[in-house]
């Protein structure tokens, strides 16, 4: 089954990546990066399918050439946190050939990029034949119409004529100082300083602060550089990937289901989505090991189908109309046995935030700690040091100075080990065996708020399913009502441990060794309370006891009719 996939990043050089780096890798290559010296080769790498470079129409010729093309970008970003590149990664359907495959990527970069102005280096992997992907990498600054780099931005000085202020460029400015427009530049008025034009400044015999001209922040975008940024224009290569390849889908002939960019919330499922697995976890669960983003999809899974069978339940329980008393019995706790699997979910989901949230407090709390312990641990240490140095150069014949010298940093030295025995604690209690592991613990921190979402997500599914079971469930309570109430529920009683049963079966089968036999007897106890009902005990007794009553009679009657008989 076809899936969608389609993931954008950004290659910057804040995060320690290059757009020479990317290519190579992509392309199973060596290629030299001329910016820093580093040669990046992944001639070794498998799973290379296809690989080729497209380029508009005012580019350079010799840029088919990877190595001359990403160095040409790397050349023209000059700071340290240039963007430098944009990279896509596209699932590719298998149902598709591999000549299927390479036209609808081809048909894709061509319409949305190049046609746009981008540079694209475009490669499909697939290295065990099931996970056919694609990665587009693509230029972010414009070119002109003589295939010369364009700004990405560009300074916009805050000009004034007449009391108006306007943002200018250098080239807009130009033409504008003619029109009277001026700069603005900060001068000394008292103690203060003012952004004023020089003209004003002149008359007023004020003196200038600064050479600098009043500017705009972050100065002007190019409007082609920003269109591309866009979440919009995200949006629409998404919709235009999937429109395309179902279009692909359909050209095979078969009945393929398609493929769609929205989210489920856009869709109006109520179906949980499954996370991103990826390449390190699928090969985890290969070698035999399991991996914890492919046990959370089971388990997403494995929700959401029992959520589907649960409500083509009611669903064929609200189709009918009018049922006898014992249907009716029957179709209430039916329906009480979906809220109970409801109920378990929604208290399962609380009870994993309650211990989430704990966990996170505590994980939080020990970061704080220990960084004012380490913060507390260098100053001490830089105090002792500074008491050896100065100690080191006093005479000897200070005797009283070299003992009060070796009394502070006798008392340093105990304060340090009782610091550096506090951070070993710390540390244990963090799962961390040195200060290098903090990062490791950062990513379970995110791993927990992630889950917290989730979490957070099934519990309003659940609250919203329990509201509109709840309100199926006030129907058939009104259907009851023209039975008699204590026969009526001693008929229900017949049907409920057999439903709690079931339902606890199925949560065993959905949560596997999960499931939590307190919670779901919880859950028991709870569902009254969102269904807002509850067996009338007493007139179930008294039910039962006109049941035997008149049943001793109807024995009496039959004995004494046949006694009558053999008399005669």
């Amino acid at each position: 089954m076809a899936i969608y996939h389609l993931e954008a990043k950004i290659i910057t050089r804040s995060t320690g990546r290059s757009a020479v780096a990317a290519a190579a890798y992509m392309s199973c290559s060596k290629v030299l990066n001329d910016y820093d010296g580093v040669l990046h080769d992944f001639t070794r790498k498998r799973g290379l399918e296809w690989q080729h470079i497209f380029l508009p129409a005012n580019a350079p010729a010799e840029w088919q050439d990877r190595s001359a093309l990403w160095n040409a970008v790397e050349a023209a970003e000059q700071t340290k946190d240039s963007r430098l590149a944009r990279e896509l990664v596209v699932a590719l359907p298998t149902e598709l050939n591999k000549t299927e495959r390479i036209n609808l990527l081809t048909e894709f970069v061509k319409t949305n990029f190049v046609a746009e102005g981008m540079c694209a280096d475009v490669a499909i992997h697939n290295t065990d034949g099931h996970n056919p992907h694609a990665h587009i990498l693509l230029t972010v600054r414009p070119l002109d119409e003589k295939g010369k780099w364009q700004k990405k931005t560009e300074k916009e000085y805050l000009c004034v004529r007449g009391g108006m202020e306007k943002g200018l460029t250098s080239s807009e400015f130009a033409t504008a100082k003619a029109e009277g427009w001026e700069k603005q530049y900060p001068y000394f008025i008292g103690n203060k300083k003012e952004y004023l034009p020089p003209s004003e400044a002149q008359e007023m015999g004020y003196e200038r602060a600064s050479k600098y001209p009043k500017s705009t922040r972050f100065g002007r975008q190019n409007p082609t550089a920003a269109r591309w940024n866009s979440e919009e224009q995200l949006n629409i290569w998404r919709a235009s990937w999937a429109a395309m390849t179902n279009r692909y889908l359909d050209n095979t002939g078969k009945a393929i289901p398609h493929i769609d960019h929205r989210s489920h919330k856009e869709r109006g499922l109520e179906e949980q989505p499954t996370i991103h697995e990826g390449l390190a976890a699928r090969r985890m669960e290969k070698a035999g090991f399991v991996s914890e983003r492919c046990e959370i999809n089971r388990r997403i899974k494995a929700d959401n189908a029992l959520l589907c069978e649960l409500k083509e339940t009611v669903r064929k329980l609200s189709a009918i109309v009018k049922m006898t008393l014992k249907e009716l019995a029957e179709a209430m706790e039916s329906l009480r046995q979906t809220a109970l699997i409801f109920s378990y979910h929604l208290v399962d989901s609380q009870f994993k935030q309650y211990a989430i949230k704990n966990e996170t407090k505590g994980i939080k709390k020990g970061f704080e700690t220990i960084k004012a312990v380490v913060s507390n641990l260098k100053d001490k240490t830089k105090q002792r040091t500074d008491l050896l140095s100065v100690k080191k150069e006093t005479p000897v014949i200070q005797v009283m100075k070299h003992r009060e010298l070796s009394r502070r940093i006798a008392a340093l030295s105990e304060e340090i080990e009782e610091l550096k025995t506090e951070k070993e604690s710390l540390l244990v209690s963090l799962e961390c065996a040195s200060e290098s592991d903090f990062p490791r613990v950062q990513k379970r921190l995110e791993r927990l708020e992630e889950t917290l979402k989730q979490c957070e997500r099934e519990e309003a599914k659940y609250k919203k399913e329990l509201e509109k079971l709840s309100a199926e469930y006030a129907l058939y309570k009104e259907q009851a009502k023209a039975f008699n109430t204590g026969e009526f529920d001693a008929e229900r009683l017949k049907y409920r441990k057999q439903k709690e049963n079931e339902a606890m079966q199925k949560l065993k089968d959905t949560c596997g060794k999960d499931f939590d036999r307190d919670t779901f007897l919880s859950s028991v106890r709870d569902v009254d309370y969102y269904l807002d009902d509850t067996i009338d005990e007493a007139a179930v007794r008294h039910y039962r006891a006109e049941q035997r009553r008149q049943n001793r009679q109807t024995e009496r009657s039959k004995s004494i009719e046949e006694l009558n008989g053999y008399l005669k």
